[in-house]
């Protein structure tokens, strides 16, 4: 990913209502760092990681893909979220939050997560 990446501490995004985990992965999906509000084992963090990485890695394909065959501008990647059940992830980079969805304030938190995560300008 070519975009800014997020600067909040792991301690900052943690500060979010509904926030459990807060983590950094490499782009291969190997956990780099990971600070929780629970006693998330890091076995989970691990797996996570690894889901985020190649989730990524699906959707820079994907994205250069559209991009290359169809001349639609899908890149640089920003961020995604998935929500399912009662739990919530928000990656950007390789950086994520892991969120109780019912204790979410979702309003600030994609305003305060997402800002940090996406660049400052708009789509060209």
């Amino acid at each position: 990913m070519d975009t800014k990446e997020c600067d909040l501490s792991l301690d900052e995004l943690l500060k979010f209502d509904g926030v459990m985990a807060a983590g950094i992965f490499s782009p291969e999906g190997k956990l780099v760092d990971y600070k929780s509000n629970t006693d998330m084992p890091k076995e989970m963090a691990e797996m996570t990681a690894m889901f985020c990485g190649a989730v990524n890695m699906m959707f820079n394909a994907l994205a250069s893909a559209y991009t290359e065959l169809y001349r639609m501008k899908w890149i640089p990647q920003h961020y995604w979220v998935y929500s399912g059940g009662e739990w919530t992830v928000i990656i950007s980079g390789t950086r994520g939050v892991f969120v109780e969805s019912a204790k979410a304030d979702f309003d600030k938190l994609l305003k305060g997560v997402a800002v940090c995560f996406t660049p400052l300008s708009k789509p060209e």
